[in-house]
């Protein structure tokens, strides 16, 4: 989950939404990634799309089985259901979104089984630094919003 911070820092310094991720195989990080939305003005540019891409490549298969997927903000339906898709493993994830999230803050994909795949899930892990990058995040874009209209 550090690499994952230290992916989401790299966002945040972009002026995009502050969540980062990585794709890990055999204990190994095999993809690395941060929101692009803004910089590549793509809305499915989320960091969690980035990494399954770039370790469909590395792996150069798009099942990503045996792989565990790291990321700092709880995953959108869209990102959600591409790990289905892409057979990824398991999935860490640090702090809920509660206005997007699809395990459980807005709804829960997972609540069903999926009829091709079962991904395994642990939440809350280093939630508190995570959900740390997207309040500062967010309370220095109110703030620099203030002074644009002083």
């Amino acid at each position: 989950m550090q690499a994952a911070l230290a992916q989401a820092k790299k966002a945040a310094d972009a002026k995009e939404v502050p969540v980062g991720a990585v794709l890990v195989f055999e204990n190994k990080i095999i993809a690395r990634g941060h929101n692009q939305v803004e910089t590549l003005r793509d809305a499915t540019a989320h960091a969690e799309m980035i990494v399954l891409t770039m370790g469909a490549e590395a792996l150069e298969n798009w099942r990503l089985l045996k792989t565990t997927l790291y990321c700092t903000l709880e995953p959108c339906s869209m990102c959600l259901g591409a790990m289905l898709l892409s057979r990824v493993e398991r999935l860490v994830w640090a702090a809920p979104d509660l206005r997007h999230g699809a395990n459980g803050s807005w709804v829960d994909l997972l609540s069903t089984a999926h009829p091709t795949h079962q991904l395994k899930v642990t939440s809350g892990v280093m939630q508190e630094e995570a959900a740390f990058l997207m309040q500062d995040f967010f309370k220095k874009r109110r703030e620099s919003r203030d002074t644009d209209n002083e």
